[in-house]
């Protein structure tokens, strides 16, 4: 299976159908796995995104305390991590710092950026800032919103990080929509668009008939009892 097979397939279902789809897939995954916390989304209409992560952590409360041709290398490390293929990409930033969001690592430019490096969009536990001038394609799910980027820099690139409770490596499939996000085991992939097909099919028939005369408790016991759980 290629990279690009998954997301097409993926992207079809929201981010709440996929972790319905993991529950039938992967039932140890029930309980972890996906974000945890409330998070901004700047542009729910968008798609969902299905891509693999890059991942990095920041700070910006304080200056980083290195000297500027180290300031400048972690930089040049940071942006070739997140261009790296295979394409595409999110990229999920966890802010370090006691107050995250003191300084917005997201705004106009790097939004851009970002989306030019083949990021297809950021999940992070910081703060975005320019809402009305970042790249309209380009998704957002940050901590917060605020105005200024104080001192903000990367401290750590291409390791593990928790954002909004989610656990991320470099590499993990990610599903990301509005509602949020979850990591997919590289193992569940060819099988989630079936379970999801299925669970959908499912919902639909108890939808249906709930908006018809005559639905009842009786009837919503039948149906469920010719439905697996």
């Amino acid at each position: 299976m290629s990279d690009s097979d998954p997301a097409a397939a993926l992207a079809r279902f929201d981010t709440p159908t996929i972790c319905n789809a993991l529950e039938v897939v992967c039932p140890e995954r029930r309980g972890h796995g996906f974000t945890v916390h409330p998070l901004v989304c700047v542009h729910p209409s968008l798609s969902p995104i299905v891509a693999r992560a890059r991942t990095a952590t920041i700070r910006a409360a304080t200056p980083s305390g290195r000297s500027a041709a180290d300031d400048a290398r972690v930089l040049r490390e940071y942006y070739r991590h997140v261009g790296a293929p295979p394409h595409p990409t999110i990229t999920v930033i966890e802010d370090l710092d006691p107050a995250p969001g003191t300084g917005a690592w997201w705004g106009e430019v790097h939004s851009h950026v970002h989306r030019g490096l083949g990021s297809r969009g950021v999940i992070t536990n910081g703060s975005v800032r320019d809402l009305d001038q970042l790249a309209p394609d380009f998704q957002v799910l940050a901590g917060k919103v605020g105005p200024s980027h104080a001192w903000v820099h990367p401290v750590d690139v291409g390791g593990p990080v928790t954002v909004a409770g989610m656990r991320v490596s470099p590499g993990d499939w990610i599903h990301a929509d509005r509602h949020g996000a979850v990591v997919i085991p590289e193992t569940a992939l060819g099988r989630l668009a079936a379970a999801a097909e299925a669970i959908a099919r499912r919902e639909r028939v108890l939808i249906e008939a709930s908006t018809k005369p005559g639905f009842d408790v009786a009837r919503l016991e039948a149906l469920l009892a010719g439905q697996e759980h």
